[in-house]
């Protein structure tokens, strides 16, 4: 064998064992984790720091040279605690960034498992842990990042039964959700994000400055309106900086003003906020909200749902996935309506469905009526006279589709008075979860 062929086998021999190795990494990984304990004990509370190890001087150094830092703000970092909710797109880069500053306790709280779909955004999971508790995968790699910082990972949900507890074992609690609820119980969407403190000092807290939630129907989430992974990685380092400055006594900047980043624009545009209200029912001068609500029922939304599921309409005014594969194979005249905006159906789609977006639906586009009028008056020549003509609603995971059935019912148009309007449950996610499984899934 000639030199360089033998030079190009033992690469390709490298390349193959390296590869090997990085496997079996990714399964130790992954059976640390499982070994992880699904109840965390009570923490013990942290002993003060009276001074630095040479090491903690050494890994800290960059930062301790800071005047407004120094040896002080070090060793109150290192005696302080942060609760973070939720080891998501926000989480993670947050988490990292406390880990790597040397905060002394962190409490992981996430009721959801890694999914492949994470991993664009949720910088502290890997392949090699797709369906572990992310508060575990977090643990993990903190703990490999920075060994002397406690990590104590929750893999459960924040509840009226559990937040009052286990919030008050934290000094700081970083809310990386991306529910409603789970906000009234202690973010960023697309391309734009928020960042605020509140209740620090005498700054207003989250019900000051939002006293009702909005409706159920008009929030959305990471699942319905998609999101740009570094627009959460920028958001949660911002957090982790005010989380840094609350910790090490330099105070937030933002307490009692709200950051909004616009990713598309690369702008940054700071609003004032309204400050602590008296009449506020959590932290007026007279509350009248002494003990945790169910959330959920106030929002009309679950804080646990992977997806976000709405009910406007009747169990009757429905039809599972199921029920439209018979409807489709028994070959019964009716009308497929896709409401997804056109960025989605690019991605995939049912061949045979018209695609109307619901944001012209909901504007009444005349255009979009027409086609609309169009497709029904030719599919109605199948059916018998007087009968209703069915339409089918679907769009990604049964929620537009709802919506659309709602103006589908109110429209008064020419020969669309005689329609039977359906949403079909759980979109097409749930035709490739239960149909097709060769449907791509996004």
């Amino acid at each position: 064998m000639a030199a360089s062929e033998e030079v190009l086998a033992l690469e390709a021999e490298v390349a193959l064992r390296e590869e090997e190795l990085k496997f079996l990494r990714q399964r130790l990984e992954a059976a640390t984790a499982e070994q992880s304990p699904r109840k965390a004990p009570e923490p013990a509370p942290l002993p003060p720091k009276a001074a630095l190890s040479r090491e903690e001087i050494l890994r800290y150094s960059r930062q301790l040279v800071l005047p407004e830092l120094g040896v002080r703000g070090q060793l109150r970092l290192a005696a302080s605690s942060v609760l973070v909710v939720g080891c998501g797109g926000l989480g993670c880069p947050l988490a990292q960034y406390l880990a790597a500053a040397g905060v002394g306790r962190l409490g992981l709280i996430d009721h959801d498992v890694v999914e492949l779909s994470n991993l664009h955004r949720q910088v502290l999971h890997g392949e090699g842990r797709a369906g572990l508790a992310k508060a575990h995968s977090a643990a993990a790699a903190l703990k490999r990042l920075n060994s002397a910082v406690q990590c104590v990972p929750y893999a459960e949900a924040l509840t009226p039964a559990t937040a009052l507890d286990l919030v008050r074992l934290y000094d700081v609690v970083a809310d990386c959700s991306d529910n409603v609820p789970t906000r009234y119980l202690v973010s960023a969407l697309r391309l734009e994000g928020q960042l605020t403190v509140y209740h620090y000092g005498d700054g207003p807290c989250y019900r000051c400055v939002f006293p009702r939630p909005p409706p159920a129907e008009t929030v959305t989430n990471c699942a319905d309106g998609g999101v740009l992974g570094v627009v959460p990685g920028v958001l949660g380092c911002l957090q982790a900086l005010e989380v840094i400055k609350i910790a090490a006594g330099l105070g937030p900047s933002y307490s009692g003003s709200l950051l909004l980043f616009d990713a598309l624009s690369g702008q940054f545009r700071r609003i004032q906020l309204r400050g602590r209200r008296p009449d506020c029912v959590v932290c007026g001068d007279q509350p009248t909200v002494t003990r945790l609500l169910d959330y959920e029922a106030l929002c009309g939304s679950s804080a646990t749902d992977k997806c976000r599921s709405l009910r406007l309409l009747s169990q009757e005014e429905r039809v599972s996935v199921v029920h439209y594969k018979q409807v489709l194979d028994a070959g019964q005249p009716h009308l497929l309506l896709d409401v997804r905006p056109k960025v989605e159906v690019d991605i995939c789609c049912l061949p045979h469905a018209l695609h109307i977006p619901l944001s012209h639906l909901e504007r009444k586009e005349a255009k979009s009526l027409e086609l609309l009028g169009d497709a029904v008056r030719k599919g109605k020549q199948n059916i018998q006279k007087g009968a209703l003509f069915p339409i089918y609603v679907i769009c990604k995971l049964g929620n537009d589709s709802q919506k659309a059935v709602k103006v589908l019912q109110s429209l008064l148009i020419k020969d669309l008075d005689s329609l039977l309007a359906r949403d079909v449950m759980g979109g097409l996610m749930a035709w490739a979860t239960k149909i097709d499984p060769t449907f791509p899934q996004y």
